[in-house]
């Protein structure tokens, strides 16, 4: 893999247990950077910390509670000192229906986790970030947050708020050199694909032009160079990596 330097640097990760996350947790180590995993489910934090090595921490926090963020982001700013990369990445899908089947209590879930989780963790680290004129901010959208997937609108209106909530920080935090930036994958084949029905799953890669899904270490490989200063002038943009999907 290409060298990205991301050495002194520290980094929070939400999700970070697996997935997405814990590839991105692993390239960042690789880079040289400190991650804490920021899960719900710290069992499995633990053991994907214990697995990538000493610079990893994990701490459980629920990204719709802004008590606990606080808490993570303080405890973090104890083992660390700082917090130079946030990476907006714990979501769920829901479950595929039509809007008009769509449970609401279901809506508000996806919602709060995908879109209020990722509001939440920036309204409680942005600050930190301003104070030390230093930041990178990577929010983990979706193809779908641009096309819409059928069956899934509570999933494809909580990507698409994502990425507006990437374009409009960036704007805010332009002048601080904190840059904010999300990412459109296609779908990889993880843990989320249990929340899927299989004609869902079908549907995703009949669209895609490259005929597979994504690699979990490709999206990681992308996130590590937003992440880092080399990414100096790119800010509320979106960066697609749909093997082909994305006509925008």
């Amino acid at each position: 893999m290409n060298k990205i330097d991301l050495d002194g640097r520290c980094a929070v990760v939400t999700g970070g247990a697996q997935g997405f996350g814990r590839a991105i947790t692993e390239r960042f180590v690789a880079s040289g950077a400190k991650v804490a995993i920021w899960d719900f489910d710290q069992p499995l934090a633990e053991q994907t910390a214990r697995a990538i090595g000493e610079d990893v921490i994990a701490i459980k926090t629920d990204v719709t509670d802004p008590t606990a963020v606080d808490a993570a982001r303080d405890q973090t700013l104890g083992a660390f000192g700082k917090i130079d990369i946030l990476v907006n990445n714990a979501g769920i899908t829901g479950a595929n229906k039509p809007v008009w089947e769509t449970d609401l209590d279901d809506w508000r879930r996806v919602m709060r986790i995908n879109l209020e989780g990722p509001f939440i963790c920036c309204k409680a680290i942005v600050p930190t970030m301003i104070g030390q004129k230093y930041g990178r901010i990577v929010n983990i959208a979706s193809i779908a947050g641009k096309e819409g997937n059928p069956n899934a609108a509570h999933y494809s209106s909580s990507k698409a708020g994502l990425i507006a909530l990437t374009k409009s920080l960036g704007k805010e935090l332009a002048q601080h050199d904190i840059l904010v930036n999300a990412v459109t994958p296609a779908a990889a084949k993880t843990a989320i694909f249990d929340q899927m029905t299989q004609a869902h799953i079908d549907f995703m890669l009949s669209k895609i032009p490259k005929a597979r899904f994504v690699q979990v270490e490709e999206l990681a490989s992308m996130v590590a160079w937003l992440a880092s200063e080399d990414c100096a002038f790119s800010t509320g943009a979106v960066f697609d990596i749909s093997g082909g999907r994305a006509t925008y």
